[in-house]
């Protein structure tokens, strides 16, 4: 038999175990990557990461008070089932049963990001949430009535005083905390990733899409990220007045150009382009291979002997499919820390 007294010890010491597992988590909190990938564009600068921070900007990213009726959050067209793009859904869905022209893209690895939209018109992530909330198709609301709304919710005002001391909640804290919440929203464990640090080895169709896409994609879609973030023309036929990074700059020699994507858990984001007008990844594929338009702005990286479009035989597009295929992390999308 046990004593009392030893109960007791033992009771304590589990008590003082998991207390300090708890602080040890708490001060190890922080932005982790594998070494293959390059420094992070954003190094939070004023904005402190904390454990406290993330959790309320992760609140705030589910939370529909954002909008102006209370009916969208930032997560209803980011879905993390989808590594945070829309729900299969080609334009996003807005306040109102409002329809935008763009597909919400995936949102992970933004820590890495230097521009951000389709278009490239946002180069800050402490920033990038204005543009959605404040959007007339999307949010519709202003960040004075958000400011509002939150000063009214007493557990709030507690969480955003413990993160950012005692007074008043302001737009600046806001932004700060949902960018504490998609900094952290780092993809990374893929089968590719394991490939890379030597826990797994890929099947002989996805080594040779490897090659076949680092010999025909990596220009654009840049490994470990697998986009350079740039803003090109791909020779997409013109749907609509959508200019892309031509509306930002006004130079003609940025008319429909549109941030490169990363290939990252693409199997997992489509439909797929700016407009979500592809639905599959052989129609993507079909479109490099033979669809391009010989636009006056199309990327000299898509031509071939002065022609649109990049040579891809069958048995190209079935073992780039399959090396694609390596690049989605089913960690990533069922991570808790991430969820709701």
């Amino acid at each position: 038999m046990i004593s009392h007294k030893i109960r007791f010890l033992l009771f304590f010491a589990l008590i003082w175990n998991i207390s300090c597992q708890d602080d040890q988590d708490r001060s190890d909190f922080g932005l982790t990557y594998p070494d293959y990938f390059p420094a992070p564009h954003y190094q939070f600068g004023k904005n402190t990461l904390t454990r406290e921070g993330f959790e309320l900007g992760r609140a705030l990213f589910f939370d529909p008070i954002l909008s102006v009726d209370s009916t969208i959050s930032c997560a209803s067209c980011h879905s993390q089932g989808h590594a945070f793009a829309d729900h299969n859904t080609a334009l996003s869905s807005g306040i109102f049963a409002k329809t935008g022209n763009r597909n919400s893209p995936a949102m992970f690895n933004l820590a890495w990001h230097p521009v951000f939209m389709w278009d490239g018109g946002i180069n800050h992530i402490e920033v990038m949430p204005l543009a959605p909330i404040t959007n007339d198709v999307e949010m519709g609301e202003d960040m004075l009535r958000v400011v509002a709304k939150l000063k009214k919710h007493s557990n709030y005002t507690k969480r955003f005083n413990k993160v950012f001391g005692e007074k008043p909640i302001e737009s600046q804290q806001i932004f700060y905390a949902l960018a504490q919440y998609m900094s952290m929203l780092v993809s990374a464990d893929s089968k590719y990733d394991r490939y890379r640090q030597g826990k797994e080895s890929l099947t002989s169709d996805e080594q040779d899409g490897l090659q076949i896409f680092r010999n025909k994609c990596a220009a654009c879609h840049t490994e470990p990220l697998f986009s350079d973030f740039s803003l090109r023309n791909n020779g997409l036929e013109i749907l609509n007045d959508d200019l892309g990074f031509g509306r930002i700059t006004l130079e003609e020699g940025d008319i429909y150009k549109f941030k490169v994507p990363s290939l990252r858990n693409v199997v997992l984001t489509y439909p797929y382009m700016h407009d979500g007008r592809f639905r599959t990844l052989d129609q993507v594929l079909d479109h490099y291979s033979r669809g391009m338009i010989h636009h006056k702005n199309l990327d000299p990286l898509l031509m071939t002997n002065g022609q649109p479009g990049i040579p891809l035989t069958d048995i190209d597009k079935v073992k780039l499919k399959a090396f694609l295929n390596t690049l989605s992390d089913f960690a990533f999308i069922s991570n808790p820390l991430f969820s709701k």
